[in-house]
């Protein structure tokens, strides 16, 4: 963190962030920065960059991929959307426009301009879902991995923080390859994260 973000309030960095425009001359729709966080959160969900729907609403995982992701977690849209209970921090805050095979990778400039600032300020956070290869990149240790082999290894960061392949419905043919996923995983996935919201819960 820099000195300078170091020194802003909470609510002043949010504001800073949702103001940003490093990106701006690379953003096809122009920059609207999407994030959810207070610092009461316990609950991290790292994706990788807002879609157009969400860029419209200014709501994170407000699509198909959102509704996959709370039933993965198992909770629905008022508990995921509730920023004292749930932080939400794309590595791209900004739509990044569209190329020949989906949306385009999150704008390079993002997470070292923001991530840690913003990371620093979530004390709180007892369970970080990490959404995709490039989030996989920024949070989780050690040797570069395939988004598979890092999901397959899970186990290795629980209960931190789990590693996860996209709820894309572009990921349906990767789900059917890989049912351990859904049927391994995402029962553990769902009895940590009712834990992690129970009232009172300090674990």
């Amino acid at each position: 963190m820099t000195d300078e973000l170091a020194h802003l309030s909470f609510d002043q960095l949010v504001r800073r962030v949702r103001a940003c425009t490093i990106c701006a001359d690379y953003l096809p729709l122009g920059p609207r920065p999407v994030i959810q966080m207070a610092e009461s959160a316990r609950i991290l969900v790292v994706g990788q960059a807002p879609g157009r729907r969400v860029h419209e609403t200014g709501l994170p995982f407000n699509d198909p991929s959102g509704d996959r992701l709370r039933q993965w977690m198992g909770v629905t849209r008022d508990t995921f959307y509730d920023e004292q209970k749930m932080a939400i921090l794309p590595m791209g805050f900004c739509y990044p426009g569209t190329g020949k095979s989906g949306d385009l990778p999150p704008r390079p400039e993002c997470a070292p301009a923001w991530r840690q600032a913003l990371l620093d300020r979530l004390p709180n956070i007892a369970l970080t879902l990490v959404i995709g290869q490039y989030a996989h990149a920024w949070h989780l240790p050690g040797p570069r991995r395939s988004v598979t082999e890092s999901v397959r290894q899970w186990r290795d960061h629980w209960p931190a923080v789990l590693p996860m392949p996209h709820p894309s419905p572009r990921n349906n043919l990767w789900l059917r390859r890989n049912p351990w996923f859904e049927a391994d995983v995402i029962p553990a996935l769902q009895e940590r994260v009712a834990q992690l919201l129970e009232p009172g819960e300090d674990d």
